[in-house]
């Protein structure tokens, strides 16, 4: 579907991200001028409410620390309460490129969940190594088979959402660790839709210090095997015509 014909919000969700987050939000306007832009402040502490709206972009206050997912969760809430038919996720610490937007939101209709993936043709200059990168390829191969399409980067938070997973991901997005990732795509594949993936540049922090200490590498490598094994274990009752996705015996 080209991207012309769809109406995009770029969500980008924020904790505490005051040193980053108005030179992102910058790039995105000079990138994408014509997609608006919702800064959701994940129960921030710092400044960064007052930087993003400084850029020029609309905010959302949590008023407590949801994680990404509980963050992304509202935005695709806000999305389609205000008429959004699509929602593109860019982190607000530089390292996603908003010239690749567009690439993203050409892939839906052919798909409803577009990944742009860090190991995939330009994605290659972006490397990992050691117990980081190997929960990553065993997350990938596994949600490859699920979803029947090869995909090289299942973690990774640049993503567009549009068609049937925009309305299922504001109701059921998951706020777990590594859920927002994971635990999304199965609920996705399990409710119809489909996956698929572009190649996509990674770029180094703007601010902050990325974490790739052995053993923060080693619990994120375990960590990622109980999010895998969750999602897969989980019963869901699905009802397409309602879209009610919820684990069997919730209320």
């Amino acid at each position: 579907m080209p991207a012309s014909v769809l109406n995009p919000l770029i969500v980008v969700p924020a904790w505490n991200e005051e040193q980053t987050v108005g030179e992102t939000v910058r790039e995105i306007r000079t990138a994408t001028p014509d997609i608006p832009v919702l800064v959701v402040s994940d129960g921030s502490t710092d400044h960064t409410v007052h930087m993003a709206e400084l850029a020029g972009a609309r905010v959302l206050e949590l008023p407590i620390r949801l994680g990404v997912g509980g963050a992304m969760r509202a935005g695709f809430r806000y999305a389609v309460h205000n008429g959004y038919d699509v929602a593109v996720q860019v982190d607000a610490d530089g390292q996603h490129d908003p010239k690749q937007v567009p690439a993203l939101l050409n892939e839906l209709g052919d798909a409803e969940v577009v990944i742009g993936a860090r190991f995939c043709d330009r994605g290659d200059a972006y490397r990992v190594r050691g117990p980081r990168r190997w929960a990553m390829v065993v997350l990938s191969r596994v949600l490859s088979r699920l979803t029947k399409t090869h995909l090289t980067d299942a973690t990774s938070g640049f993503k567009a959402t549009g068609g049937q997973a925009l309305p299922l991901f504001a109701e059921h997005y998951p706020d777990e660790y590594l859920g927002d990732t994971v635990e999304s795509l199965v609920i996705a594949v399990r409710a119809g839709c489909a996956v698929t993936q572009v190649p996509a540049r990674m770029r180094p922090r703007r601010g902050g210090e990325p974490s790739h200490r052995p053993l923060k590498s080693m619990l994120y490598l375990c960590r990622a095997g109980m999010a895998l094994a969750l999602a897969l274990i989980r019963q869901w009752d699905i009802t397409p015509a309602a879209q009610k996705l919820r684990p069997v015996g919730e209320a």
